[in-house]
């Protein structure tokens, strides 16, 4: 979930490769143990096996959450994002007691200042992220908000352009216009255009962009792999949510668990959380590229399942602007390589 390299006294590293790191970070290098034979071995996965599961994993939870809002008619994305944030709290610690997962966070150290001053504000941009992307659900399609969020990498480098982190230069500049141009013209095409809706996920990108950028500024040296990540902000988040929940879904999604069952609602959060778990064997299979494309082709194939399961309509405006706007993202992902 999220990463930040060891403290160094070299050149920050440029904004695309520390996207990487946040989206897929590095697992903080073994250390020789004193006592060699107490260490369990860590299982591995080959690229083959893992990334055709983390593609069904991120998928279906997606199509899952939409299926939630908007078949079954459970609208309450506060109520469903503060569970999945719980069975996550506590599914971190069954982990981190019955498997090696976990042994990163025996790297971190969680002070109370660091816990005050990085964790919880970065908690709280976490939170809002998750509530306006699931709430998007409620007015937009799953197609259209896809092809929204690939302006994501755009929020981060103008962010990362405001606090220094990276200095604009006029291939950054291109990738800025190309992906914005695209979602633009992705934009104009969407048939069931929805104002709201189009806010509320602008609202999520910045916050999502905010997030990823304050974790560079603010855990810089601290290394943390999605499942570590989570261990530490799901408590918090969960928290955070617990407390907004009265005053925007009230009691209703209690009163109305009946009619999805215990079944359906924890089945929802298993995948979620499956997916987590699922990022960790994903880090260092192979490179920065193959694992973006492996994303540009779960986009494509979530855009294309959505039209099949729920008659998303998308436009041939919209499969060019998107087009455009993917070719902008696999850009700045291999930008800091060039």
């Amino acid at each position: 979930m999220s990463s930040t390299q060891d403290k160094q006294t070299t050149a920050p590293a440029p904004m695309s490769e520390k996207l990487d790191e946040v989206s897929h970070p590095l697992i903080p290098a073994d250390k020789t143990p004193v006592e060699a034979v107490t260490t369990k071995p860590k299982v591995k996965l080959s690229a083959a096996t893992i990334i055709p599961i983390w593609i069904v994993l991120s998928s279906s939870v997606i199509m899952y959450n939409n299926y939630l809002y908007n078949t079954l008619n459970f609208k309450f994305p506060v109520f469903l994002v503060t569970f999945h944030l719980f069975f996550a709290a506590i599914g971190t610690r069954v982990l981190q007691h019955t498997t090696n997962l976990l042994d990163g966070a025996k790297d971190v150290n969680m002070t109370k200042d660091v816990f005050l001053r990085a964790i919880l504000p970065i908690g709280f941009l976490f939170s809002g992220s998750l509530i306006m992307s699931n709430k998007a659900y409620l007015y937009l399609s799953v197609s259209f908000i896809q092809m929204l969020k690939a302006f994501t990498p755009v929020a981060i480098l103008l962010i990362s352009f405001v606090f220094r982190i990276q200095e604009p230069n006029r291939r950054l500049v291109a990738i800025v216009c190309m992906i914005s141009g695209g979602v633009s013209l992705a934009s104009y095409g969407e048939l069931k255009f929805d104002m709201f809706g189009f806010s509320i996920q602008a609202i999520a990108v910045i916050f999502e962009a905010s997030r990823l950028v304050m974790i560079q500024l603010l855990l810089h040296g601290m290394k943390m792999d999605p499942l570590v990540s989570l261990h530490y902000y799901a408590p918090v988040c969960a928290a955070i949510n617990l407390l907004i929940l009265p005053f925007t879904e009230g009691m209703e999604p209690f009163y109305r668990l009946g009619e999805i069952g215990p079944l359906v609602l924890f089945s929802n959060a298993a995948v979620a959380f499956l997916l987590n778990v699922a990022a960790v064997f994903l880090i260092g299979v192979g490179s920065g590229l193959v694992l973006t494309l492996a994303g540009v082709f779960k986009d494509i194939l979530l855009i294309s399942g959505s039209v099949i399961l729920f008659g998303n309509e998308i436009t041939p405006l919209q499969v060019f602007g998107y087009s455009i706007a993917l070719g902008g993202l696999v850009a700045f992902k291999t930008a800091g390589s060039k």
